[in-house]
């Protein structure tokens, strides 16, 4: 193993914010006396390539600069290995971040944790979850996987090219609740029989919050080996609407259309129905998601 720690950036996180906090994080770093080697893909593909590859030789640590969808990526390359993962938060929704208390659009305080807890060989050992068989096989995911009215939205905002922005995720959501209808699923947890519902969603949690501190799986806890699995029932658009803001709360399980279950193995199955993992897509269900207990070393 090298004294060298890799930085893996993605420039365009948070409108431009990852160009920015690149600068402030590497003079942490280095004044901490690390060797840093900054990584920036050609696109995603060519950041993971390079992030294994760095993994693969001995690197010290992987240290994610971004949002969620570059700790997913960088997720790829460490999961499994021993290497220490490292977080500087400073993309739109940072999920993973402030599930783990890491600091959030603050790079020189979220890269002096990353110094300290290298200086102190301090790590946190994390549950990830396994998802797949996607198109390019099974993938790791750190906070939640996403199906139903959700992925809906996903899958319709990112076929539109107006209006810009995040914007064009609630104009999704919007036409999605015109359409919303109950979704035909066929659900396994663990070694039980399949069973057959009809759902609005199902969220598959081995952290508790996506979407920028959605907090749909509240008491989902990362290093117990377990999912928890909010499922929201058949509901009119009303419902929906009355059911969605406590999300932000974590009280929505209170509501009568919501049920909860715990479960270290999740199989899904949906006719035309996109998984998404850490807000990135994973492919159509059937999809089987399963816990692997202590897969992730994360410097806190």
């Amino acid at each position: 193993m090298t004294s060298e720690i890799t930085l893996l950036v993605n420039p365009s996180a948070g409108r431009g914010r990852g160009a920015r906090a690149a600068e402030p994080a590497v003079r942490v770093l280095r004044a901490a006396g690390l060797d840093v080697r900054t990584v920036v893909g050609a696109d995603a593909d060519d950041a993971l390539a390079r992030a294994r590859a760095a993994v693969a030789t001995g690197t010290r640590a992987v240290v994610a600069l971004g949002g969620d969808g570059m700790v997913s990526l960088a997720l790829q390359a460490v999961a499994g290995t021993g290497t220490p993962l490292g977080v500087v938060a400073v993309g739109t929704g940072n999920d993973f971040a402030r599930v783990n208390g890491l600091p959030v659009r603050d790079p020189a305080a979220a890269a002096s944790v990353v110094a300290q807890a290298l200086g102190e060989d301090r790590t946190r050992l994390l549950d990830l979850g396994r998802v797949g068989p996607g198109p390019d096989g099974d993938r790791w995911f750190g906070t939640v996987l996403a199906s139903g009215f959700d992925s809906r939205v996903n899958d319709r905002g990112n076929r539109m090219r107006f209006p810009g922005g995040r914007f064009r995720y609630d104009v999704a959501m919007l036409a999605e609740l015109a359409a919303l209808r109950p979704i035909p699923y066929r659900v396994s947890f663990d070694d039980a029989a399949e069973r057959e519902m009809e759902v609005t969603l199902i969220a598959v949690g081995n952290g508790s919050s996506y979407g920028g501190g959605m907090r749909i799986c509240a008491d989902a806890v990362m290093d117990d080996g377990l999912f928890d699995v909010c499922v929201v029932g058949p509901c009119s658009r009303t419902t929906l609407l009355r059911v969605f803001p406590l999300v932000y709360s974590g009280t929505h399980p209170s509501h009568p259309v919501v049920t909860v279950h715990r479960a270290a193995r999740v199989r899904l199955t949906a006719a035309g129905v996109t998984g998404y993992a850490d807000g990135e897509p994973i492919g159509p269900l059937p999809l089987t998601a399963r816990t692997v207990p202590g897969a992730l070393r994360l410097l806190v």
